[in-house]
């Protein structure tokens, strides 16, 4: 993994299978570099430590908001920490909506409600990784 990826991916784990894997494998196809749990640690790491490092060296934050994540105090955590490079124009999160309305969205976060999304009710991994690739890398 490289040291600089250009997405950091927040989710909560019961969502992997059905979008989060297919989407960080579609994006590393596509030629992103993608800081994604599954790729990004090796025995014996520090969990929160990993993160807090993937967190402070991507370019974008793609946060997968479910009704799981919504719920998970590590997502939260994951969350802040975005946020808060967000704050500082230095990040760019990339909401993406799983499972969820505006409505939901909006209760649990309103600066995130506020933010152009990609909702998976419309589109499948492949067409997701597609359109953050325009937003992560156009040089692709």
């Amino acid at each position: 993994m490289t040291d600089k990826p250009d997405v950091f991916i927040s989710h909560a784990s019961p969502d992997k299978d059905a979008f989060v894997r297919p989407l960080a494998e579609a994006l590393r196809r596509l030629g992103v570099a993608v800081w994604y749990d599954e790729f990004s640690f090796e025995l014996g790491d520090s969990i929160s430590q990993q993160i807090d490092r993937g967190i402070a060296n991507a370019r974008f934050g793609i946060v997968v908001i479910s009704q799981a994540f919504i719920s998970w105090n590590w997502t939260q955590h994951e969350l802040r920490g975005l946020v808060s490079r967000d704050v500082d124009q230095d990040i760019r999160i990339i909401p993406v909506w799983h499972g969820v309305t505006k409505k939901d969205v909006s209760y649990f976060s309103p600066s995130l409600a506020d933010k152009f999304a990609i909702d998976t009710s419309q589109v499948d991994a492949m067409e997701a990784a597609i359109r953050i690739l325009r937003a992560v890398r156009p040089d692709l």
